[in-house]
């Protein structure tokens, strides 16, 4: 069965994060893409390690956690674009690819002859999309972003932590990745528009953008209250309780998100006068007496066990859950139930394990049939396959310097 994408072919020029993240999706949906590194080096993350993927013999490959995290379904081209024989070769083949992801420093990939008004020149209907830190314009377009700088800059520090601790970032690069996601969609809008109308188009991302985007409710709650958002460490701006209580033995979660579901909670916490005091008894007066309510709660909560909580409350169709570890998050029966995890195969370990993806397609599922490639190892492929190049002109290149692979 064909997959969603199947018909489409990527032209991946990113690395690190944002960009492969948005390649991987487009793979995973059945596109062909091809992920061009740079040869004898690849992508940064190859080498952002340790944990690094252990070979049949159990020594560490030079493949890292981080890299496979986000490159599987690709084919690697390992070329040196920076030749004026690399650079044909890329233009030769975005000629012939419906989407090209790069995040090179706005204007970075002009002295190569790769910017979009260039591969537009070869290909009309081409879909070029850019991820930068800042954007293309602008007085910060210039200067280099990451995520840890834009979660900072951007405003999710200031509502991350506890109040009176440092502000912190979030325990992955979600920036990134919400800028990946924004990438992919961008880039199937753009499809479709090409598809009814023949014209392609420049994406313009900026991480920076991205971050102010997903601030959602509490750039809302700024915007239209007036009030700058300070960090609450596990609670809820907006919603009371709403955050994670200390039980006898650990921590619950509570995400009681209406009034009946506190009254539900109060009855079989034993509480029901709360329920009843009109201080508590909508959420708008449970967020106003916040520190009020809280205090009454905790001890409440600490004199159970935790998965005594989860049981009553659960059953009562309250909203609670316990603070896994990632060993009990893969272990969990839900998580497996869903085949969270996706086994390939790969050329030096055998088999690699990573978290699938969590779309479910009735008629077009996601399937995983090419592991994170070697650097360099679908050079003479793609180049043959895409290109037509013989073998004589492939050993050309590599002799060159020019192929990697």
């Amino acid at each position: 069965m064909a997959q969603a994408l199947s018909h489409l072919r990527v032209l991946d020029l990113s690395r690190v994060l944002a960009g492969p993240w948005s390649g991987q999706l487009l793979a995973d949906l059945g596109a062909e893409v091809i992920k061009v590194e740079k040869p004898g080096e690849g992508d940064d993350t190859r080498a952002w390690g340790p944990p690094f993927l252990k070979d049949k013999d159990g020594a560490d490959t030079h493949e890292s956690a981080y890299y496979l995290s986000t490159n599987r379904g690709k084919r690697s081209l390992a070329i040196d674009f920076t030749q004026p024989e690399g650079q044909e070769l890329v233009r030769r083949l975005a000629a012939r690819c419906d989407v090209v992801i790069e995040n090179f420093k706005a204007g970075g990939l002009a002295k190569y002859g790769l910017d979009y008004p260039s591969l537009k020149a070869v290909k009309p209907d081409i879909v070029y999309c850019s991820i930068t830190g800042f954007g293309q314009d602008g007085p910060y377009a210039q200067r280099a972003g990451y995520d840890f700088l834009v979660q900072g800059m951007g405003g999710l520090m200031s509502l991350t932590g506890e109040p009176d601790g440092e502000p912190m970032k979030v325990g992955v690069a979600l920036t990134d990745i919400f800028t990946g996601m924004y990438a992919s969609v961008a880039i199937l809008a753009a499809l479709a528009h090409r598809d009814r109308t023949g014209q392609g188009q420049h994406i313009d991302l900026a991480l920076l953008d991205v971050q102010v985007a997903v601030l959602a409710n509490q750039a809302s709650n700024y915007l239209v209250g007036g009030i700058v958002p300070q960090r609450l460490g596990n609670s809820h701006p907006n919603i009371v309780p709403y955050q994670a209580f200390a039980t006898s033995d650990g921590h619950v979660i509570l995400a009681i998100g209406n009034d009946s579901q506190f009254q539900r909670f109060c009855t079989v916490a034993g509480c029901p006068a709360l329920a009843e005091d009109p201080r508590f008894a909508t959420n708008a007066g449970r967020v106003r007496e916040r520190e009020t309510l809280i205090a009454l709660l905790r001890p409440i909560l600490a004199a159970r066990p935790m998965a005594e909580w989860i049981e009553v409350l659960e059953v009562a169709g309250v909203p609670c859950g316990p603070i896994n570890t990632l060993a009990q998050v893969f272990d969990n029966p839900q998580v497996r139930h869903r085949g969270m995890v996706a086994g390939l195969d790969h050329p030096l370990a055998g088999r690699v394990d990573l978290v699938a993806n969590p779309i479910h397609f009735s008629e077009t599922p996601v399937t995983y049939d090419r592991a994170p490639p070697l650097l360099g190892a679908d050079s003479a492929g793609v180049l043959a396959d895409i290109l037509g190049l013989d073998p004589a002109a492939i050993a050309d290149l590599r002799a060159k310097g020019i192929l990697g692979g």
